[in-house]
């Protein structure tokens, strides 16, 4: 994997790039829709090329480790041909879904022993069988296995669980560089710097991980709780310490105003799972605002969802229309929302691009924070 920089805002930390993949090309700054379970909820693959226009997707790995396993995925020949996704794939290790089950996992050096939500049956996870589980998936870019500390956490905890990532942060290394992909093509692996919400912890891991000289990097566990302003001070604070030249992953970010002023502090890659989610609540992200398209001030309103935004469901179908589909409970509802929603999205870090490359970046950023977060 490489990663070309084409431009930088001349006003804030704002950079837009190219990622180059065994699976194509990814234009910086990106957003990835989460596809947990080998699929993007209530979104077909066709709608995610041509109407989403995404450019990378998400897997994970503890759902497809347990559903549908590694025998069939390696039946499939990975991932990709057994959903049929031809561009890059990305995959969270599971550390984040163990870190939520915290009522029935155990943390230990070796690693984690959890209970799987599907049928109680045991299982462990260590550093060099989540590796190993990323190969068998098949993913461009593999995720380290680390802790997701909780927020608020008492500094000594956070401090331990930094100094157990980092060791298996090591053994992750190790593996990775000992074994090779299944299928043919190249991966990589992503570090992930963690600390909490303590700046010295933030310092050092991040000065860890950018001594490991890895192809990208990834910040973890932050929108975990904490107010938007930490998440900022912390995500800041790393980007002026990990390489410029490597790409940067901000996990599980965010709301469009938490992209926008990330990307401002030098963030090149996102995910969240707020675009399908909210989208199945009836929460619509337009270019002008956001919509509850529940609400009975949408029924006798016939216009299309976003006809700014372009696309097919987007300008297609009517706002009164949707609001129907969500009242009447139909499967259609939530479908044509999430498309547009993550159609929304990808819309709005590929203008980010454009304003980057242009040297506007900071004027349309503040101007636009604004705008997409008004509620309509």
């Amino acid at each position: 994997m490489t990663f070309d920089l084409v431009a930088h805002d001349p006003q804030t930390k704002a950079r837009a790039g190219v990622v180059h993949t065994a699976h194509g090309a990814i234009e910086t700054p990106i957003f990835m829709p989460v596809g947990t379970a080998g699929t993007v909820k209530a979104v077909q693959q066709r709608d995610l090329t041509h109407d989403v226009q995404a450019q990378i997707i998400l897997g994970n790995t503890y759902h497809l480790y347990l559903r549908p396993g590694l025998d069939v995925l390696r039946a499939a020949g990975g991932l990709h041909k057994f959903n049929g996704w031809d561009r890059p794939i990305l995959t969270d290790s599971g550390g984040y879904q163990v870190y939520s089950l915290s009522g029935t996992r155990k943390i230990k050096e070796e690693g984690v022993k959890f209970r799987s939500h599907i049928d109680g049956s045991q299982h462990l996870f260590s550093p060099e069988g989540v590796m190993d589980i990323q190969r068998t998936i098949g993913a461009d870019i593999m995720m380290a296995f680390d802790e997701c500390t909780p927020w608020p956490c008492e500094y000594d905890y956070a401090s331990r669980s930094l100094d157990m990532t980092h060791r298996w942060l090591k053994r992750c290394i190790q593996r990775f560089d000992s074994t090779e992909g299944h299928y043919g093509y190249d991966q990589t692996l992503f570090p992930i710097v963690q600390g909490s919400t303590f700046k010295d912890l933030r310092i050092k891991s991040a000065e860890f991980i950018a001594e490991q000289g890895r192809e990208g990097n990834a910040i973890g566990g932050l929108s975990v709780g904490e107010p938007a302003e930490q998440m900022y001070e912390m995500t800041e604070l790393v980007c002026d310490i990990l390489p410029a030249d490597k790409p940067r992953y901000l996990m599980g970010v965010g709301t469009p105003a938490n992209i926008l002023e990330n990307i401002a502090l030098g963030v090149d890659m996102f995910d969240c799972v707020m675009p399908t989610r909210n989208a199945r609540n009836g929460m619509l992200f337009t270019t002008q605002g956001i919509m509850n398209i529940t609400n009975k001030k949408w029924q006798l309103n016939f216009e299309p969802i976003d006809a700014t935004l372009g696309g097919y469901v987007s300008t297609f179908y009517s706002r009164s229309y949707v609001r129907h589909l969500f009242q009447s409970q139909e499967m259609l509802g939530p479908q044509i929302a999430s498309i547009h929603n993550l159609s929304f999205y990808l819309w709005l870090v590929k203008q980010a691009r454009e304003q980057i490359v242009a040297g506007t970046f900071r004027e349309w950023k503040e101007k636009m924070v604004k705008q997409v977060m008004t509620r309509l």
